[in-house]
């Protein structure tokens, strides 16, 4: 089946604040370089439609859901909500769409997971917000979509899904959300050290996770390393009914929020291998807070999806969208002339290291059998 793009112009111009680390344009750039390169679908992408607060109410407790309403309509949120909700605290700001933009973006997660309750294959970049709690922001994350998709195919009879999560941080909000629940097995790869400091190896929640912490530095031979050696093999092994991937680009070299030494071809290789891996796939977006290099990743993941090829050289149009953009860290002072001209990263491969393959051999013990109802 033809892969299916979901998309929104709410991120075009939305920010979380000129000073916060998503000040900077991620999916509106991706979206446009992959109009750019010719690769849009025939019909465009597919609008994704705000959720309805009877809708977020499926994960989310509807006070909350209300707070983050009156946040939007009164541009801020007074003392109790902020103490009690996180909302204008904690990294977690109230910006003017503090509401329809995570709304927008679970009600595209949740469109994805119904587009493919039949098979199929979905692309929801502006997806991935996996920190999300059901009464409390976190993260950046207001709304927790995937949990919401991962319902959505739950409500449709599915009993047996793989979340996978390449981030830089853990996602904790979807391993909590289903902790207790066999249908979806967790499955993170992010910095072991890092915000939200949990993820350890030996959290398993309940046996139906596996968390792979790795080491500062890690490269595109380690994470070629887990995905042959962990993650496929836990595919394979699951036999998943469906599987939603989280491609958060904050694992990238360049991303100023970790220590991670990932191309843009790590994330690529682990799209093209979860091809096929089962009948139904979601791709999100998620973390990412170099402009160039998230949109050149995410555009360079529709790519894979559709196996268009990846020219050396970028068109002009793709090339004036790169060189559109603004960045206001110390990278966007003097940016290197690959991020306008190219959308392949040169591979940063290197050594193995004996604690990624300790995280890659402990994920595979003592694997649960796979779900069924």
């Amino acid at each position: 089946m033809t892969p299916l793009l979901i998309g929104s112009e709410i991120y075009r111009h939305s920010s979380y604040g000129p000073k916060h680390p998503l000040a900077i344009p991620r999916v509106s750039t991706a979206l446009d370089l992959i109009e750019a390169m010719g690769w849009l679908p025939g019909g465009g992408w597919i609008e994704a439609p705000k959720a309805s607060p009877a809708e977020l109410a499926r994960f989310h407790a509807p006070d909350y859901i209300a707070a983050l309403q009156r946040a939007e309509a009164a541009q801020q949120a007074d003392p109790d909500d902020q103490a009690r909700y996180h909302i204008g605290a904690h990294g977690n700001p109230v910006y003017r769409e503090v509401f329809s933009r995570p709304a927008t973006s679970a009600g595209g997660c949740m469109l994805a997971a119904r587009l493919t309750a039949g098979g199929g294959v979905v692309y929801c970049p502006g997806g991935g917000t996996h920190h999300g709690r059901p009464d409390q922001a976190s993260g950046f994350c207001y709304l927790n979509d995937p949990v919401l998709g991962l319902l959505t195919w739950i409500d449709a009879g599915l009993t047996n899904i793989l979340y996978i999560d390449i981030d830089a941080h853990h996602g904790d909000g979807v391993e909590d959300a289903f902790r207790d629940d066999p249908r979806v097995f967790t499955l993170s790869v992010h910095e072991a050290g890092r915000w939200p400091f949990t993820g350890l190896a030996e959290d398993r929640a309940g046996g139906h996770a596996r968390n792979l912490p790795v080491p500062a530095g890690f490269n595109d031979s380690e994470m070629l390393w887990l995905l042959h050696q962990a993650i496929l093999p836990i595919a394979r092994h699951l036999r998943p009914q469906a599987i939603m991937l989280q491609c958060g680009a904050d694992a990238l070299d360049e991303d100023p929020l970790s220590r991670l030494s990932l191309s843009n071809n790590a994330h690529w290789g682990v799209v093209r291998a979860l091809m096929g891996a089962a009948p139904r796939l979601l791709v999100l977006g998620g973390g990412g807070y170099n402009p160039w290099t998230v949109g050149r990743c995410w555009a360079g993941v529709w790519a894979m999806l559709n196996d268009f090829p990846i020219p050396e050289r970028l068109p002009l149009a793709a090339e004036q969208v790169l060189r559109g953009l603004r960045f206001g860290r110390a990278a966007g002072r003097n940016p290197p002339e690959h991020w306008f001209t190219t959308l392949r990263d040169v591979p940063r491969p290197g050594v193995v290291r004996a604690a990624v393959q300790r995280v890659a051999a402990a994920a595979t013990r003592d694997l649960p059998a796979p779900y069924t109802s």
